[in-house]
């Protein structure tokens, strides 16, 4: 459960540089992945206490329609949905682009569609055969960040023959460790806190895990320690070996990738080659658990009368094949749109996506606060500090909010965001509010106290 939350967070963004944080910030930039860390922590932390309590089916969002309202429920799962098919057809366009890497006679094309079937058969086989298969590929990620860390630590602290130690003098050398002011910390935010989407994937894989109370303390607790040392440690390695201003000019060239810069400085042979699978890896890695996070949102809707029956069909091996395929065809569309770039529209999808999980962060904390003021905790654990940490974790998320002023990107974010919600909820009063049969929602909620 942990691998498959990690399959998602872990993505291309680290090994490919977060060079646009780093040119927001500076090396002061780790102060915000730190910051974030620690926001994620509550949204994980407070998942993982009400899913050892209720490992329902539809994760956050069931439990959102249950402690706030259908309405909430609603709303949280179909713009997550949103969110999993654009970044799975962002995922395969990036898997096709580094597949071009080695073959660039191979049309973009044809490296989707290879793909996208690869996925998609992963997740029609059996739930168990999606999480092995999510579990080796993330395994390759978390070792290759691990290496990292221990080579680049080595070239900090120790040096290698040849080579005297690096030390940390590059995080103050030029314009000092905050060259932009304090401020851009904050900032920073704008952009640090999505390296840390899909933590959300552990309350959807709490309801088919074989012992969910259990599993997910663990995967919980590990994940956000996994995350935060993964992100803060890489980050500032790549900030003590090389200069600020250079890291901050990488992009999506897998030649500019500081793990790259890491590699050849070592004189490890094929360093771009050996990047470029990572990278390949990392997003079909995330694309494989967006598209069954996907599957699993329209499953619950679909039991909860809020779309079409038919999503809802499960296989003998209890897979939502037609949920699966539903989000097949969105996530090609999404795809199609980012090959063409056709009037920068898929731009604005992804700007709903930076939007949408803002809104399902704060809901699940939200969820969170009135689920213990009922008066009920976790199963097998609880989140450190309980209210008053999900307070601090949703005060965060306000101040990532808070950025549309200052940052471009969280207003396209807001200016597509807020017309969406609004169309949705002028959707659920008019046509759908009628559907929704509370009994669904209580019965998903008796299955799951059983096999807790």
């Amino acid at each position: 459960m942990a691998m498959i939350a990690m399959g998602s967070a872990l993505g291309t963004g680290l090994f490919l540089g977060s060079g646009k944080a780093i040119g927001i910030a500076g090396p002061a930039v780790i102060l915000s992945f730190a910051i974030g860390a620690l926001i994620a922590a509550t949204i994980a932390l407070s998942m993982g206490e009400m899913a050892s309590r209720h490992p329902v089916r539809g994760g956050f969002g069931t439990l959102a329609a249950r402690y706030l309202s259908p309405f909430w429920g609603y709303l949280t799962r179909w713009l997550y949905w949103i969110v999993t098919v654009c970044v799975t057809g962002a995922e395969l366009v990036a898997c096709a682009a580094y597949l071009a890497y080695w073959f660039p006679a191979v049309p973009l094309w044809a490296g989707i569609l290879l793909f996208a079937a690869m996925i998609i058969g992963i997740n029609l086989t059996s739930v168990r055969s999606f999480g092995i298969i999510e579990f080796f590929l993330s395994s390759i990620k978390v070792i290759a960040v691990l290496m990292f860390i221990l080579v680049g630590g080595l070239l900090v602290v120790f040096g290698l023959p040849g080579q005297p130690a690096a030390g940390v003098g590059e995080l103050t050398a030029d314009g000092g460790f905050a060259p932009m002011g304090w401020a851009a910390v904050w900032v920073a935010l704008s952009v640090v806190m999505f390296s840390f989407g899909g933590i959300e994937l552990l309350s959807l894989t709490a309801a088919e895990a074989k012992d969910p109370a259990r599993s997910i303390r663990t995967a919980a607790r590990t994940t956000i320690v996994r995350l935060g040392f993964f992100y803060v440690f890489a980050i500032g390695i790549v900030l003590c070996l090389v200069p600020w201003q250079v890291a901050s000019s990488t992009g999506e060239d897998v030649a500019t990738s500081p793990f790259v810069m890491v590699f050849d400085r070592v004189g490890i042979p094929g360093a771009s080659d050996i990047t470029n699978l990572l990278v390949l890896i990392a997003a079909l890695s995330a694309a494989n658990a967006n598209l069954y996070a996907g599957s699993r949102i329209l499953h619950s809707l679909a039991a909860d009368g809020l779309a079409p029956r038919l999503v809802g069909v499960t296989t003998r091996r209890r897979v939502p094949a037609v949920g699966i395929v539903a989000s097949s065809v969105g996530l090609l569309a999404a795809a199609a749109l980012a090959f063409s770039g056709v009037g920068g529209v898929f731009d604005y999808m992804m700007s709903l996506v930076v939007f949408s999980v803002l809104l399902v962060w704060a809901l699940i904390l939200v969820t969170y606060l009135v689920f213990r003021r009922r008066g009920i905790e976790g199963a097998t654990f609880r989140m450190p500090g309980g209210s008053v940490t999900a307070a601090l974790g949703l005060v965060g998320l306000l101040a990532v909010l808070a950025t549309v002023p200052v940052s471009p990107s969280m207003q396209i974010a807001a200016m597509v965001g807020v017309p969406a919600v609004l169309v949705a909820t002028a959707l659920y009063f008019t046509v759908l509010r009628g559907r929704v049969d509370p009994a669904h929602i209580d019965e998903a909620f008796e299955e799951a106290e059983s096999m807790r």
